[in-house]
């Protein structure tokens, strides 16, 4: 049996998982505290929870065909100030009065960047001019400089060093010749914005000895048990990245914990359209996922603008240990808040995880769990001394929403009575239902806004949102906040482990932007081609790698996104098949519709389309509305691609280029913001192209020539044009 190993790092905890890498379902799973405090770091918990799970598996170094972890490590760094002296080397025209060179100057000198209350990374600066002669010597002359100063990260910084690398480079050479590290501008973005990429290379200058050290450290100690597979690491943007990635681009790794929970929503739960929320013990992560892809956004640090895209994760201080505050002073007494003090913080436990005769003579506390919270937060303390806290998690067994094979499942009987303690401590309530109803209800209209905003913000369709739970606490929150909000909810399959499970099974992604006004196929396929490069360089076999390309003429800027696995799989060919009727029903569920009214549209040899009409009438029945759907499902019953109104046709290759023209001219929208084409998306065997980003019928044809060129002429496709979705 091949396997794939995932570690998920963690602030408290360290999960290790192992999947089996035909049928990928879950072989087993561990957990170690993360070992924050050791001299080896992070690192030691990463190898300590590797060296476990083979012998407590029976693993050899042979059976494991991937491995990888998430890290807080760079995050952490940033967020605690632990950081390297940095120094940017400006380059430019070093005549006095050229407004070129006045620029660059200008725009290389970065401000020092707010870390903690008391730490800032304060980068050192020179400029090096290569106009006027001896930008040899001008160079190593200002590293000795910066070296002497106690940098320890040189920062090349051109403008226009996208275009022409020549001169970051060289400089990145002296500066490692003299024993330090370096970084360019044209290595963590291509785009142009001289400020901003300087800036990002800053941040990840920053960051660049102590990741670099632990990756190098990791990877040692998997080399030496024996593992051939190279070791990944998680990224923020939910794909996973080699360690000589990590050596250019640690940056990258920013927030990659919750990177690692969507990517087991999107590769273990297969969702395709949701909104997705981990939940931990005390926070928990929302984020939107449309068309089986997440949502991206750039990232800021401290308010600082990036040129690094991170996965659109909104995080609340709620989650499965959080604590009940009760305002004391006023009769009767009422909930004040839940959370964002937990009690894994505390250092206490749940009460619902107690037995019942551990709670007999209990009665009600009131304590401040660290110095700087307020002493109102609820305990019950035993006959014997010891504390539990009452949680959400309490509230949720006690309301039976959490069933026997949820991880947050507890003892009923004893949430019950902290809860009547607590009702009679407060005078205001019933029953001990109706408390914690309340808890929940304050706890989870925290969710509720948040789930509002992202609905608004990314237009979707409210009767099409489910709410997907995963996390240790996903039973805790996830339940009754659909129930406030009146939606459908699932929770994940192991969604204890959901995280580690992401980090086993993501792929290799790696994203190219470029600055192009009015960008010509030409233009968008080089884009293409240096995504698909870069993927390649980063770790995945070539013949998996599939391309997205998203053309933004508003910004003028050419998206390509690629995506692949490190090994050879076709995971649609190799996992079981749903039945038609299965898979019919799969698309009724999620239209909302009864089975009879769906139809089959179209179909490939890895996927069926169907569509079907929802009706409904308003204004006492005078006004009846009609609203078309679309769904693609493949043939495991997974929906794939969810629109409404579409035009789906079928063609053959030869055919296909006229067949896209018509489908333009029926859908193009002529608006205030001009000629805007429909989304196009392709399916043949068991793909879905995606052209859904461009702007021109051009740049789409020029894509599908390139994505379909090796198909026989003959082979059927199924185009679906849609109206384009913001």
């Amino acid at each position: 049996m091949k396997v794939r190993i995932g570690i998920d790092v963690g602030g408290t905890f360290t999960d290790v998982v192992v999947i089996d890498s035909q049928s990928h379902e879950l072989v087993g799973q561990l957990k170690f505290p993360t070992s924050h405090a050791a001299k080896e770091g992070v690192a030691l918990g990463i190898v300590t929870a590797l060296e476990r799970a083979m012998a407590e598996f029976q693993l050899k170094p042979e059976d494991v065909a991937f491995i990888a972890h998430s890290t807080t490590q760079a995050t952490n760094a940033l967020l605690e100030g632990d950081v390297a002296e940095v120094g940017v080397i400006g380059i430019g025209d070093g005549s006095v009065w050229n407004p070129e060179g006045w620029f660059a100057k200008r725009s290389t000198v970065v401000p020092p960047i707010f870390l903690t209350a008391s730490k800032s990374l304060k980068p050192q600066h020179a400029f090096v001019g290569v106009v006027n002669g001896g930008f040899e010597s001008e160079a190593e002359t200002a590293i000795r400089k910066l070296s002497a100063n106690g940098v320890r990260v040189v920062v090349a910084s051109e403008a226009f060093g996208v275009d022409q690398t020549a001169h970051e480079e060289f400089i990145a050479e002296i500066a490692k010749a003299n024993g330090l590290f370096a970084t360019t501008g044209h290595e963590v973005s291509s785009l142009y914005g001289l400020r901003v990429r300087t800036r990002t290379a800053v941040i990840n200058a920053a960051i660049l000895p102590k990741m670099i050290e632990t990756a190098e450290m990791t990877e040692r100690c998997v080399k030496d048990t024996g593992i051939e597979a190279p070791l990944m690491i998680m990224r923020s943007d939910g794909g996973v990245m080699s360690v000589a990635e990590v050596h250019r681009r640690p940056i990258l790794t920013m927030l990659s914990g919750p990177a690692a929970g969507i990517a087991g929503a999107l590769m273990h739960e297969r969702v395709s359209d949701g909104i997705f929320i981990e939940v931990g013990g005390t926070s928990a992560d929302i984020s939107v996922i449309r068309d089986g892809s997440p949502a991206i956004r750039p990232a800021r640090l401290n308010g600082h603008r990036m040129y690094l895209n991170t996965l659109d994760v909104r995080t609340l201080g709620v989650g499965g240990g959080s604590m009940i505050r009760v305002r004391k002073t006023e009769m009767p007494n009422a909930i004040v808040d839940v959370g964002p003090r937990s009690a894994h913080i505390a250092g206490l436990g749940y009460v619902c995880f107690a037995e019942p005769e551990e709670l007999a003579g209990a009665s009600i506390e009131f304590i401040q769990p660290t110095v700087s919270d307020a002493n109102d937060h609820v305990i019950l303390r035993a006959s014997n001394g010891k504390g539990y806290a009452l949680t959400t998690t309490c509230a949720a067994n006690l309301l039976g929403l959490v069933e026997s094979g949820h991880f947050a499942f507890g003892n009923k009987e004893s949430a019950k009575i902290g809860f009547k303690l607590l009702m009679e401590s407060c005078g205001e309530f019933t029953d001990e239902q109706e408390i914690a109803e309340q808890v929940l209800t304050v706890g989870c209209r925290k969710l509720e806004a948040t789930i509002q905003e992202l609905i608004a913000e990314y237009q979707l369709s409210r009767d099409q949102v489910v709410l997907v739970g995963g996390g240790g606490g996903a039973a805790s929150l996830v339940p009754f906040t659909a129930k406030l909000m009146n939606l459908e909810h699932r929770i994940a399959r192991n969604a204890e482990v959901i995280s580690p499970i992401g980090v086993a099974m993501a792929m290799v992604r790696d994203t190219v932007e470029r600055n192009i006004v009015d960008p010509s196929p030409e233009d968008i396929l080089k884009v293409r081609r240096e995504a698909a490069e870069a993927a390649i360089a980063a770790g995945a076999v070539a013949d998996s790698i599939e391309v997205q390309v998203e053309v933004d003429k508003r910004r003028n800027l050419v998206r390509a996104t690629a995506m692949g696995t490190t090994e050879l799989r076709r995971r649609d060919e190799e996992e079981a098949s749903s039945g038609f009727e299965q898979c019919r029903e799969a698309a009724a569920r999620s239209m909302r519709l009864p089975v009879d009214e769906v139809a089959l549209a179209a179909e490939t040899s890895g996927h069926l389309v169907f569509i079907g009409e929802q009706r409904s009438t308003s204004f006492f029945g005078f006004f009846n509305s009609r609203k078309s759907l679309l769904r693609v499902v493949d043939r495991t019953g997974v929906v794939r691609l969810q629109r409404g109104a579409a035009r789906v046709s079928t063609a053959v290759l030869s055919d296909i280029n006229a067949e896209l023209e018509r489908a333009v001219d029926a859908l193009t929208d002529y608006g205030d913001a001009g000629r805007a084409i429909p989304d196009i998306f392709i399916l043949y065997g068991a793909r879905i192209a995606n052209f859904s980003g461009l702007a021109e019928l051009e740049q789409v044809a020029a894509l599908v020539e390139v994505e379909l060129r090796s198909l026989d002429p003959a082979t059927k496709l199924v185009v679906i044009a849609c109206p384009k979705q913001v």
